[in-house]
């Protein structure tokens, strides 16, 4: 999941600690869903206005909330410096197992586990139509891997900066390419679901190639003006509330949006987290152990195996919502990732900082 990165982020490793928002993220999805589902309870008719805003008929691109997550990602695309690819070749193997995992595994497992869980596990508590929806809403989760967040995950396990950025980086060129393509043909593949091609490319033009665009245009124009001192000290972090606020105020129409379907399925909110725990822990897992089996150091092994587990929510959100609209069961699958994200990724930093002496010395890598 992505969120601004704040520079307490770059104090001494005695002080490191997410600020009150990242700490607490779990608590605020929480709130956000209950004031999203009072509003849709007491104001029907407002949330219905603010629901039908759409760039096209029956484009199911609500303007609101892409508007939100504009302001949510295009700060996000500043922070990437994608000149750091060059680098890529300097230390291959951590790069080509976030790689594997992250597009060769965790798209098929995470489409495994919803069918499993979905269509048979939970059969007996979840019609098929909303198995669809929660089958659809997972692969679209896991074949979005994470961005910002990653940076934070990254310092708290002491990886190395620079190299997770070009993890981040070549992700996300990557991104560009597969993301439709993968859950076109995987949504499809295990779901009586049809996906248009062509709203998925809107999407990845909606909610990538434009704010990615946007985003490295500004990144070098601040900083050939100012410097990127400046630009990293004074610009982005003044982003950091644009980010929160404009996350915040997603879910709250989001769950608002949803507050008819949550009130009559709140048990199946517990049930869709369960795939997406053992989604996360299992790539996360993988993605370590094949770095120590590589010999992978462990400054690139920590940020590796939290690459393969934590998601580009956002992208993930905006995605389900142009694909099967706001109240959808997609939609619902992607909001649940944020709640249990946060609690989750910090457990996984707590192993990989329990388990740094598994892994070899960055001098004899």
């Amino acid at each position: 999941m992505d969120i601004a990165i704040h520079p307490e982020l770059c104090a001494e490793p005695s002080e490191k600690r997410l600020n009150v928002f990242e700490r607490f993220l779990t608590a605020w999805v929480g709130l956000c869903m209950v004031a999203g589902i009072l509003l849709g309870q007491w104001a029907p008719e407002t949330m219905q206005v603010l629901r039908s805003l759409e760039f096209g008929q029956g484009s199911h691109v609500n303007i609101p909330i892409a508007v939100l997550i504009w302001l949510m990602i295009i700060p996000m695309m500043m922070k990437v410096d994608f000149a750091a690819v060059r680098n890529v070749g300097k230390r291959p193997r951590g790069l080509l197992v976030t790689l594997f995992v992250n597009w060769v595994v965790k798209p098929f497992s995470m489409a495994f586990l919803a069918w499993l869980f979905f269509r048979s596990v939970f059969s007996a508590w979840i019609t098929p139509g909303d198995a669809d929806q929660y089958i659809a809403g997972a692969i679209i989760l896991a074949a979005a891997p994470c961005t910002a967040m990653v940076f934070v995950w990254s310092y708290l396990t002491d990886g190395d900066p620079a190299y997770t950025l070009v993890q981040v980086s070549v992700n996300d060129l990557i991104m560009l390419v597969l993301f439709a393509p993968l859950v076109g043909f995987l949504v499809s593949g295990v779901s009586s679901l049809s996906v248009p091609f062509e709203v998925l490319l809107y999407s990845v033009m909606a909610f990538i190639v434009i704010p990615l665009s946007l985003g490295v245009l500004l990144r070098r124009w601040l900083i050939r003006r100012h410097g990127k001192a400046w630009f990293e000290q004074s610009v982005l972090p003044r982003f950091a509330p644009v980010t929160i606020v404009a996350l915040l105020a997603t879910l709250v129409l989001i769950f608002a949006f949803q507050a008819e379907n949550i009130l009559g399925k709140t048990f199946h909110v517990l049930l869709i987290a369960i795939p997406i725990l053992v989604q996360v822990y299992f790539n996360s897992s993988l993605a370590y152990g094949l770095m120590k089996w590589l010999g992978v150091p462990y400054a690139v092994a920590a940020p590796g195996a939290l690459i393969g587990a934590s998601n580009f929510f956002e992208l993930a959100v905006a995605t389900a919502i142009a694909l099967f609209g706001p109240e959808s069961g997609a939609a619902l699958v992607t909001v649940v990732g944020v709640l249990v994200e946060v609690p989750v990724m910090l457990s996984v930093c707590a192993l990989c900082n329990r388990t740094r002496d598994w892994f070899p010395a960055e001098g004899s890598a």
